[in-house]
């Protein structure tokens, strides 16, 4: 054994000791093995197609609904672009309404952007069968899907709403902290809300919601600080004649946006499989393999099972099997 592998085996140890650097290890090595970034970028790529017909639909909307009352519906407007804080600007001066001037028109154009978005809300519905190592007779059919994506637009709809009211309700917060660091909380409690209901929504039925808990924390903590750095970065670094505005700015900023939203997302769907499932400690040297890692290995191979009558048994060279009692019972669709 030479002196790197002696070391890496002394930290190895030191880390699988220690619950909180296993945990943050585990949730890494899980993301790796689930080839997360591979799922981030599909994630972000499907997101990024759906968010401006999603804008496109939200601003039409509002022109309907909220014709005779523009304040409202700016209001409405501005808080929804404030989850974009590098490029919302641009992005209200460049997203109009659809044309009213044909029903018939409207409503088809309508009804092709939802139709359109629900892509989204599929992606995340086969990312979270991913996470969860689900195996495909357990994941659920086209119309359980279709009904899910469905309901997913329908947390996205209620979390807009409850961001504008508490964007308008809400009193400024400059020039006091308490109010700043008040806002700052409140707006990580509805981001944990939002999270805690996608999660639910998107992640098999069978995994109970308190499970489902660490990751919304999680989530919602870290979209907020995100937020705020990006308001950050704004009211101090970029002026109106930045490089950044502009079409191309608008664009690259946007996508670079919601593949942060994306990745947090995912480690976040992690956390609560390495939780919920105990997938740590995990090795770093291997071997011997620890029991997280069996469990997670045989997980990984159960996943790829295509039919009911298909069976996936996993042992390894000492003669133990991989499966825990947990994992036999995924058969059921869900």
């Amino acid at each position: 054994m030479n002196v790197i592998e002696r070391g890496a085996r002394r930290f190895d140890a030191f880390q699988q000791r220690n619950r909180a650097l296993s945990i943050i290890y585990a949730v890494m090595k899980k993301f790796g093995d689930d080839n997360g970034g591979i799922l981030v970028g599909s994630l972000t790529q499907t997101a990024f197609g759906a968010m401006f017909p999603l804008l496109l639909l939200l601003v039409t909307i509002l022109g309907l609904v909220l014709s005779s009352h523009p304040a409202l519906r700016q209001s409405v407007l501005h808080s929804t672009l404030s989850e974009f804080p590098i490029i919302g600007n641009d992005l209200a001066s460049n997203i109009k309404a659809l044309h009213r001037n044909s029903v018939a028109g409207l409503v088809i154009g309508i009804v092709g952007l939802v139709w359109g978005s629900l892509g989204l809300a599929q992606n995340g519905i086969f990312t979270m069968s991913q996470v969860w190592n689900i195996p495909g007779p357990a994941r659920p059919s086209y119309l359980k899907r279709l009904g899910r994506s469905v309901s997913f637009l329908a947390v996205l709809a209620v979390g807009l709403l409850v961001s504008t009211f508490l964007a308008a309700g809400a009193p400024t917060a400059r020039g006091s902290i308490v109010l700043a660091v008040g806002g700052a909380v409140l707006s990580a409690v509805v981001n944990f809300g939002e999270y805690l209901f996608a999660f639910r929504v998107l992640t098999p039925a069978r995994i109970p919601l308190r499970q489902l808990v660490p990751g919304a924390v999680l989530a919602g903590i870290g979209w907020t600080i995100l937020q705020s750095l990006g308001g950050f970065v704004v009211g101090h670094y970029l002026k109106d004649d930045s490089a950044v505005y502009g079409l191309f700015g608008i664009v690259l900023g946007l996508f670079a946006w919601i593949y942060l939203i994306a990745e947090l997302t995912v480690y976040a769907a992690e956390l609560n499989v390495v939780l919920a499932r105990k997938l740590w400690p995990r090795a770093m040297v291997q071997p011997p393999l620890t029991d997280a890692d069996r469990r997670s290995m045989a997980a990984q191979a159960l996943q790829n099972q295509r039919r009911p009558e298909q069976h996936v048994d996993v042992s390894f060279d000492d003669g133990r099997e991989g499966l825990g009692p947990e994992n036999h019972q995924v058969n059921s669709p869900q």
